[in-house]
């Protein structure tokens, strides 16, 4: 495998860099060096920076890292499961309430039906006192709950074909395990700090029987917000699909360790922007091996949180950023939050949609346009990919 961009994914020792991205995509010098450094792990075969690559904390995010026999915990992160899950809403796009369902729109705070809870626990066949208070929340951090309408359908057989209607709104969801991830890797790290397992050893087996619990866990809870804000706006919700970014798959004896990535599965893929730009609805396309069995997750950052903050407090007010170019009203209460998610500190998801398109990655299927972002009524602590 190599690098398209020549030099700035070179074979090391332990492992073969490729980026995918096209010439005139940047990403940032320091999510290189994080790709190769975490290249050079003991028993990696093979590091993807996805075209979304950027800065995480010690090792990027946007990224698949495939290794033989080991398990890194720590690559996975502490939201374990996160992801995003899309569902229909059977309300047609020309009855679209926006300014009421603003104003009407609340799922902060514990959720208080524990019979709507226990259904959802058991369909998703997770244990119901595992972080019970959590479920039905979606965190801070860059989740969010989105109302959207269909843009433009672009392969009109796909689409179709997957069951959806132009004329329709969608609700896309975004969150993950909350508290039971940050749980889980603390109990890691406590004893064997950001030291990988050997995958067929106890402990290895041990955290995987975990980490498994908390992908269910956090596609349980995607289930459970999404039931929250139906039954708010008056729907049911009906789910299409459901993708988990942060995990770790065995893949035929090579353990696929995805840390803000999509699985490239040959279904349907939401990539989705800030929510003041379209996301976009992807068929996968090649062989899935040629890109670390992943696809992107979104537009991925441009600058820090902190970079944000600084560079956007002067240049907008706190209601410029509860609106958006397309339409689109913002539910975030959280001041410090609404300037870090601003779309301004996001790279732009057409470019990273072009370099998708144009490695060969997948095909667009359709765009999508947000009607609504909710992130949340009061402040919380937060949680990110």
């Amino acid at each position: 495998m190599e690098d398209q961009q020549g030099p700035s994914g070179t074979s090391t020792a332990k492992a073969t860099v490729k980026i995918l991205r096209s010439a005139d995509s940047w990403i940032e010098g320091e999510a290189l060096r994080q790709l190769q450094v975490t290249a050079e792990l003991p028993g990696m075969r093979a590091a993807f920076g996805m075209p979304d690559l950027h800065p995480g904390r010690g090792h990027p995010i946007g990224a698949a890292f495939l290794a033989d026999g080991i398990i890194y915990p720590y690559l996975v992160g502490s939201d374990i499961g996160c992801g995003m899950a899309l569902f229909a809403t059977g309300i047609a796009s020309r009855k679209a309430k926006r300014d009421r369902w603003v104003k009407d729109l609340n799922i902060d705070g514990i959720w208080q039906d524990d019979e709507a809870k226990d259904a959802i626990l058991d369909r998703h066949g997770v244990a119901k006192d595992q972080f019970r208070t959590s479920l039905g929340t979606i965190g801070g951090g860059n989740h969010f709950a989105e109302l959207l309408s269909i843009d433009k359908v672009v392969e009109t057989e796909a689409f179709t074909g997957a069951g959806l209607d132009k004329g329709m709104l969608y609700l896309l969801v975004h969150s993950g395990s909350r508290g039971l991830g940050d749980d889980i890797l603390r109990s890691h790290t406590a004893r064997f700090g950001a030291a990988g397992l050997k995958a067929a050893s106890d402990d290895g087996l041990a955290y995987l029987s975990r980490h498994d619990e908390a992908v269910r866990w956090a596609a349980a809870n995607r289930s459970a917000i999404a039931q929250r804000f139906a039954e708010q706006i008056g729907f049911t919700p009906e789910p299409l699909l459901d993708l988990c970014h942060n995990s770790v798959t065995d893949i035929g004896g090579c353990w696929c360790h995805r840390k803000g990535a999509a699985p490239h599965a040959g279904n349907l893929v939401v990539v989705p922007g800030s929510r003041g730009t379209l996301s976009y609805l992807i068929s996968p396309r090649g062989t899935a091996a040629e890109f670390g069995y992943s696809l992107p997750h979104g537009a991925g950052r441009k600058w820090s949180r902190a970079d944000a903050r600084s560079r956007l407090r002067d240049r907008y007010r706190v209601a410029d950023l509860q609106k958006t170019a397309l339409g689109g009203a913002v539910i975030c209460e959280d001041k410090d939050l609404l300037f870090e998610e601003a779309p301004d500190a996001y790279k732009n998801i057409a470019t990273v949609a072009a370099d998708l398109v144009a490695n060969g990655m997948g095909a667009i299927v359709a765009t999508l346009r947000p009607l609504i972002t909710y992130k949340m009524r009061q402040e919380q602590y937060g949680d990110e990919d």
